[in-house]
């Protein structure tokens, strides 16, 4: 090709990147421009809220979600070992550790980052991450062993009951040093540092157990490796089987006790391991599976402060994620975040509010880093390849906005939250009548009229926040569409950080 039509070829690519870039900047204005003010803080006090409807164990006087029950009482009683507690994972009555020890991280991270915010809803916060690390501390109380799973998952989505009528087997499911689960015990390791410090002056002495036996859990996740996919996968599989590896979870739990408790070691460890476990593959991947990205953006604090500048490479990587987060914007050949029309981060996969909210929340956490380290991200191709702190808030904030209604649809996808919102959610508790109203026992497949009816859930759910609509901003608003309406702990996890920010600071 002759020298003339290169760069000629060069100058219409940039020119329709440009273009590209000033469109999405002009259609996010529009989407601002008209966008109402949301009550951030009803919102926030709701998503804390969703919590007491997932819980599992002995409900205690002050539960404010009245049509739960007790459930789950002789959880691990059949194995020797007290394992009630705890929270459902979704819309199922299984309790996952791996999940749950995510949501503890995330709801723990948005107290330490966001607390302030949280106004009179911080000591609420503060609870539903202890009534996880209660729970935490039960499943990880015999050395070298942590308990991840009650409850048999494929007998448990053959039935449609409530939890305070479970009938089906309660199976207690752990990892050893025979068969390893590297992966959930990091993720628990990095929970019960990270609770350590929520509750470091809370409660000291609580503060304190939580990161006694986050270090013991992580020394057995590092010694004994191995996913737990691999030693479990007939029962945590397909379900919360790992897919990325369980070397991001060491690193993650690394990162976590390095915070918690300023220790070389662990900054050592970070060093060491890097590159063998790919620290810089899948950095645009954030949730219960992938922890790059997280660990990323956590340990850039320590760099942006001028701490500890041997942890360079993570800013650079968490520059790379956040460049890949912004339309029009590219860096080092990474895959940029597909938008909906509407405007709604998406990923392929079920659940998509999940990664609404991960990512999101990892873009306000770094944004504020930035700010006070006085930073930008340089990014090629955009607005002079600079992304500013302020820049990356509004990314943040558009995507809480169309959550909570700013969107095709003009509905909140938070249950409870503005005047329409899902009625239909794939959820068991919510969909039944509840123990009040109907205090007989609904078997395993007498629950299976309430699914099928089209009529709303009679209890309502509130706070939760369902998996969201597809890539085109459409949602069914139907039970059977369970990766459009179940809601999860660790979608909600996230957002409470996320709402704590924006109703302190509703203007950005």
């Amino acid at each position: 090709m002759p020298a003339s039509h290169s760069h000629s070829g060069i100058l219409l690519a940039a020119m329709v990147r440009v273009t590209m870039v000033i469109a999405m900047v002009m259609m996010v204005m529009v989407m601002v421009s008209g966008e109402k003010k949301h009550d951030y803080g009803d919102a926030l006090r709701k998503s804390i809220l969703f919590f007491q409807g997932q819980r599992s164990g002995k409900l205690p006087a002050n539960q404010r979600m009245k049509w739960r029950g007790d459930s789950g009482m002789r959880d691990g009683a059949r194995h020797g070992v007290d394992l009630t507690g705890g929270y459902y994972d979704a819309g199922d009555n299984v309790k996952f550790g791996f999940p749950m020890a995510f949501t503890t991280t995330l709801l723990s991270w948005g107290v330490i980052d966001f607390g302030r915010g949280m106004g009179d809803q911080l000591n609420e916060a503060v609870q539903a991450v202890k009534w996880s690390t209660d729970y935490l501390l039960k499943t990880t109380s015999v050395p070298d062993v942590v308990y991840v799973q009650v409850g048999d998952a494929f007998k448990d989505h053959g039935c449609w009951e409530r939890p305070e009528d479970m009938d089906t087997d309660r199976t207690v499911y752990k990892v050893d040093k025979d068969h390893p689960g590297s992966d959930v015990a990091g993720e628990s390791a990095a929970a019960l540092a990270a609770a350590s410090i929520v509750f470091r002056y809370r409660n000291p002495k609580y503060s304190r157990l939580l990161l006694r036996r986050a270090v013991e859990v992580f020394r057995f996740a590092d010694r004994y490796r191995g996913a737990y996919s691999n030693s479990l996968r007939a029962a945590v599989c397909p379900f919360y089987c790992d897919f990325d590896g369980y070397q991001d979870e060491l690193l993650w739990g690394a990162a976590w006790l390095h915070k918690a408790t300023r220790r070389r070691v662990y900054r050592e460890y970070l060093l060491r391991n890097q590159k063998v476990f790919g620290a810089d593959d899948s950095i645009n991947e954030f949730g219960w599976d992938n922890k790059h990205a997280g660990i990323n953006v956590l340990l850039s604090k320590e760099v942006l402060m001028g701490k500890i500048d041997v942890l360079q490479s993570f800013r650079r990587n968490a520059d790379d994620f956040i460049c890949s987060l912004i339309p029009g914007a590219s860096r080092n050949q990474l895959e940029n975040v597909q938008y909906s029309p509407g405007g709604l981060l998406y990923k392929t996969g079920g659940s998509n509010m999940q990664h609404v909210t991960s990512l999101s929340f990892l873009v306000l956490a770094y944004s504020n880093y930035l700010s006070h380290a006085r930073k930008t991200v340089s990014c090629d191709g955009f607005s002079n390849s600079a992304a500013s702190p302020s820049l990356l808030r509004r990314l943040a904030k558009r995507q809480v906005d169309y959550i909570l209604g700013d969107n095709p649809m003009r509905m909140s996808y938070m249950v409870g939250y503005g005047s329409k919102y899902p009625k239909r959610i794939h959820h068991r508790g919510s969909s039944l009548p509840s123990i009040g109203t109907h205090p007989r026992h609904i078997g395993c497949k007498g629950g299976s009229v309430y699914y099928l009816s089209s009529n709303p859930n009679p209890n309502l759910l509130v706070g939760a926040v369902v998996g969201g609509p597809n890539r085109t901003d459409a949602f069914p608003d139907s039970r059977s569409y369970f990766q459009e309406s179940e809601p999860t702990t660790y979608i909600n996890a996230p957002l409470v950080g996320l709402l704590a920010y924006f109703k302190s600071h509703p203007v950005v």
